[in-house]
């Protein structure tokens, strides 16, 4: 029981922590992005989290952070997840994306390239090219569902792990913020269609973990929900947790109700493959 109870403890800190010997930024279009979103202050970069040598599994994690498009909520729902993830001997790649301002393309193409510049790396950071997941929350799981259902190629994740996510564009589900910021408000509704995450599921989408609360009254929990369903209808392996409150926004933070369960529950997943 006092064994429990320590580790209990000591997972409950884990997400707080992180590993400031072996962190870095870097712009991740040196050379000039693409995709203009009308704003030459916003740029996109990269920050990096190695774990300790004796500790390195491979595996990769790119976290987007949410934010409705408009802002990006970059501790508790990007910094402070690296060193739990360290702790596993994971890598973690915080991504500052862009705002769109209309503009789909403009994330997009960022979360594209931040999976891209991971797997240039993968002999410097001694990662396994087939270990690459993508990580997001609200509108950050969004991007990273889109991601997951959309990118080809190098751009392509292994794994998603989705916490309350915005997935449908689709005006009765969505999340308005979202999707104004996204897509702008004239008409979209081919792009409403286009990148709504759970019409886009295939055999090939990746592997998944969703979390979200019951009582979430910002992102609508069928989001999620309907995500994993049509995840399990095409015979994709998926994990669907769904906290009984909590609300909208918890990410990383020690304060949410079920944070122990939570992270014991991604632990459990990610140790399962």
């Amino acid at each position: 029981m006092i064994r429990r109870l320590f580790f209990v403890f000591f997972a409950s800190l884990t997400v707080a922590m992180t590993w400031a010997q072996q962190r870095y930024e870097e712009p991740l279009w040196p050379n000039g992005a693409p995709n203009d979103n009308g704003d030459y202050q916003d740029t996109a970069k990269v920050f990096v989290y190695l774990p300790e040598s004796r500790l390195v599994t491979g595996r990769v994690i790119v976290i987007c952070p949410g934010g409705g498009y408009s802002h990006l909520a970059m501790d508790h729902e990007g910094h402070d997840w690296a060193g739990f993830f360290n702790n596993m001997g994971i890598t973690a790649v915080v991504l500052k994306y862009r705002m769109p301002n209309g503009h789909y393309q403009v994330p997009i193409s960022d979360a594209e390239e931040a999976i891209r510049y991971v797997r240039r790396h993968a002999f410097e950071w001694h990662i396994d090219a087939q270990q690459v997941g993508i990580m997001g929350s609200s509108a950050g799981g969004h991007l990273a569902s889109t991601i997951a259902t959309h990118a080809t190629g190098d751009a392509k994740p292994n794994f998603q792990i989705l916490f309350y996510p915005v997935i449908t564009m689709m005006p009765d589900l969505t999340h308005k913020g979202s999707h104004d910021s996204l897509l702008g408000k004239g008409k979209v509704k081919r792009q409403e269609k286009e990148f709504s995450s759970d019409q886009q599921v295939t055999r090939m989408t990746p592997p998944a973990w969703i979390a979200l609360s019951d009582d979430d009254d910002v992102v609508l929990p069928a989001n999620g929900a309907n995500y994993y369903m049509e995840l399990y209808r095409h015979d994709v392996p998926a994990t669907l947790h769904i906290y009984p409150s909590g609300g909208h926004g918890w990410g990383s933070r020690l304060s949410f109700k079920y944070h122990i369960e939570m992270i014991m529950n991604l632990k459990s997943w990610l140790d399962s493959f």
